[in-house]
């Protein structure tokens, strides 16, 4: 649950379980992990297809309540420039990056920065969220849009790392 650089799988201990169940939904359905340059995405498709919606529930709760450290910090930008970038993210993500349940935004804090740079990169690119029926990830590609390039995607992170350490 730590998560593994080598292989593109971010730390999910403690993710919030009904977040991890509809990630977990979105492989299965083809939702993720379909884009050809999504190959990490790819490789997570065929293990969430076998599950049964009972397994995927089981493994969501799991992963929540597994405790690990947070992650080391990887990402190095101008996080003032990342905190102005990220007042939009606020709204589903939270001022502190705990995550919104009540509009399934998710935390930040406590997910690998180099995993967070690659999906919002992922999202601004339309490798990510670009199904039809993903609301979530069509959302997230708007949002995306306020970063224009590797810049300033580094910048929110370098900011969510510095909300992660207090």
């Amino acid at each position: 649950m730590k998560g593994n650089p080598d292989i593109e799988a971010p730390r999910l201990s403690g993710t919030d379980a009904a977040y991890i169940e509809r990630q977990l939904h979105a492989f299965k359905n083809g939702w993720r992990g379909t884009h050809e340059k999504d190959i990490a995405g790819m490789e997570m498709r065929p293990m969430a297809a076998i599950l049964s919606d009972a397994e995927i529930t089981a493994a969501a709760r799991y992963v929540s309540a597994v405790r690990s450290e947070p992650p080391p910090t990887t990402v190095d930008g101008d996080a003032e420039r990342g905190k102005v970038l990220y007042a939009s993210c606020s709204a589903c993500h939270g001022g502190k990056a705990e995550g919104v349940e009540a509009v399934g935004g998710p935390a930040l804090t406590g997910l690998n920065d180099w995993y967070l740079v690659t999906q919002l990169a992922n999202f601004r690119d339309g490798i990510r969220g670009s199904h039809p029926d993903d609301i979530y990830g069509a959302q997230m590609r708007a949002a995306t849009a306020v970063l224009p390039d590797e810049s300033a995607v580094q910048d929110v992170v370098s900011y969510i790392n510095r909300l992660q350490s207090r």
